[in-house]
């Protein structure tokens, strides 16, 4: 986890106080992250930048607008498509996968 690469501050959400240190998972990997942050910003402190891939064009989006208002950063979270991680804030023992369309299985012709 690099501090570095936090989000201190929410552009809507503003400050938040930094919660316990929870453990999740991204895509089967354990991670870290504090309660109470937004899961982008746990993934963003953790170097994951891809948060899914177009249905169409199987193109990679990640976080863009930071206020639930683009949809770039929805992710597949405790097996519910479309969480908006960016607004969506971190538990304890959270699953957190990749989303491939409104799915957390990859595309067919998607290279891993």
């Amino acid at each position: 986890m690099d501090e570095s690469l936090r989000i201190k501050t929410h552009p809507i959400l503003g400050d938040y106080t930094k919660g316990k240190l929870v453990h999740f998972t991204y895509d089967g990997r354990d991670m870290t992250g504090y309660e109470g942050e937004p899961i982008a910003a746990a993934l963003k402190a953790a170097g994951v930048m891809v948060h899914r891939y177009t249905a169409k064009r199987h193109t990679p989006r990640g976080i863009f607008c930071a206020i639930g208002r683009c949809t770039d950063c929805v992710m597949v979270v405790d097996g519910e498509p479309n969480v908006r991680t960016c607004m969506t804030m971190l538990k304890e023992g959270m699953k957190v996968e990749t989303q491939y369309g409104v799915s957390s299985k990859p595309f067919a012709d998607e290279k891993q």
